[in-house]
Order: structure tokens, then C-alpha cells, then sequence
């Protein structure tokens, strides 16, 4: 890993903010920061925080929404938890609790506003950022996002996809609760899947 990776990740893994100085509720449980990283990954997955499976297993996406994740990406579990290759990095790193239906609350804003940006700049090996959902585009996007989920990964042009420098896609989040969505886009299977599955290839 690089100079101050190894030290900046001790860190995020002992970090106890939303809990000792949350800047509203604090965590309803005890911290459990989950992302995998290193110093060689050109593959980054940006998605949202970890859920209730993630938070018990310790490992990122070890859920159906995992399994429709690699299947999107054309890889395997070796492949995706090959730290050296791929790195996940949540917008928020704990599990942020559930609201008053059972749904996920929103990843925490501290946790973004604390580690983030100086995380990426110990990161600038990246070449392929995958950016699963809208707190992840809005982070990594900001004003190119579109108004819309649907807006901005249908403006995401296949052939925009670099050699050098990072590319960035936006895409819906794999969650069982997107099923409507993925039915009421088919484009997004046609034109987006088959590209992000030749990027991802070529830089596994």
C-alpha cells in the first residue's frame, strides 16, 4: 500500500464519529466500517452504505444485491474480492441503521465529509470508478449529474470509455428494489451492461 494508506485505513476502521460526534442521532449501534482497498485496484465501486448482512459479515456485498452487482460486472466472487484488483468504497462506511418501513437509512454525512476526499487522493490509481446510485454520482458527478437516477446513466455514453485517466459510471443500484426500474429500462441491459462488462475485463 502506499506511505499513508496503510495509516489513513487504521484510521477509517477505528472511526467511533457518529457515534461520540454525530452531527445528528448518533449510530444506533456500534461502528462497523466496511470498504476494501489497496494501493494496485484500478476498479473502484462507489455505491451507498453497507446493509444489515454486510454489517454482520464484515465484507462488502455479501448480499443479492452483490450477486447482481458481479453478474453486471462479468466477474467472479475470486475476482471481485481480489483487493489488489478491485476496490469498494461506500459512501458511507457503517451501516447507517433502518427507518420506520425497514428500509435503509441514508449513508451517515459525516462519513463522506471526514474520510473521502483524502482517501481518493491516496488512491489515484483508479481507472474504472463505478458510481452505484445517486449518493455516489452526486459525490463524484456533482453539476454533470442529471436531475435524475434514470437521466444520468442514460447520458453516460459508452464510447466515452478512456485509456488513460478514470472513467466514471453511474448506474442504478443492484438492489432487489430496483426491479421496476431494470423493467421499465430495458436500454440499460442493451447498451450499458455489455460496456461496462468489456471496462471492467479490461482492467482486471
Amino acid at each position: 500500500m502506499g506511505h499513508d494508506l496503510e495509516p489513513l485505513l487504521r484510521e477509517i476502521r477505528g472511526c467511533r464519529h457518529c457515534i461520540e460526534h454525530p452531527d445528528t442521532k448518533p449510530l444506533p449501534h456500534e461502528p462497523r466500517p466496511v470498504l476494501q482497498v489497496s494501493a494496485t485496484a484500478r476498479i473502484c465501486i462507489c455505491g451507498q452504505a453497507p446493509g444489515t448482512r454486510v454489517h454482520a459479515s464484515g465484507i462488502p456485498f455479501t448480499d443479492p444485491s452483490g450477486d447482481r452487482l458481479r453478474d453486471w460486472m462479468g466477474v467472479n466472487e475470486e475476482e471481485f474480492y481480489d483487493t489488489s484488483r478491485v476496490a469498494i468504497v461506500p459512501m458511507g462506511f457503517c451501516f447507517p441503521g433502518l427507518d420506520a418501513k425497514g428500509g435503509d437509512l441514508p449513508p451517515r454525512k459525516e462519513c463522506a465529509a471526514l474520510w473521502r476526499a483524502c482517501l481518493f487522493e491516496n488512491l489515484p490509481q483508479f481507472e474504472l470508478i463505478l458510481l452505484v446510485g445517486t449518493y455516489a454520482q452526486s459525490w463524484h458527478m456533482g453539476k454533470a449529474r442529471g436531475k435524475t437516477l434514470t437521466e444520468t446513466v442514460k447520458a453516460w455514453d459508452p464510447d466515452s470509455l478512456k485509456d488513460e485517466g478514470p472513467t466514471h459510471i453511474p448506474l442504478p443500484h443492484p438492489s432487489w428494489r430496483n426491479n421496476v426500474w431494470l423493467k421499465k429500462n430495458p436500454w440499460f441491459a442493451i447498451r450499458v451492461l455489455p460496456a461496462l462488462k468489456r471496462a471492467v475485463r479490461a482492467r482486471l
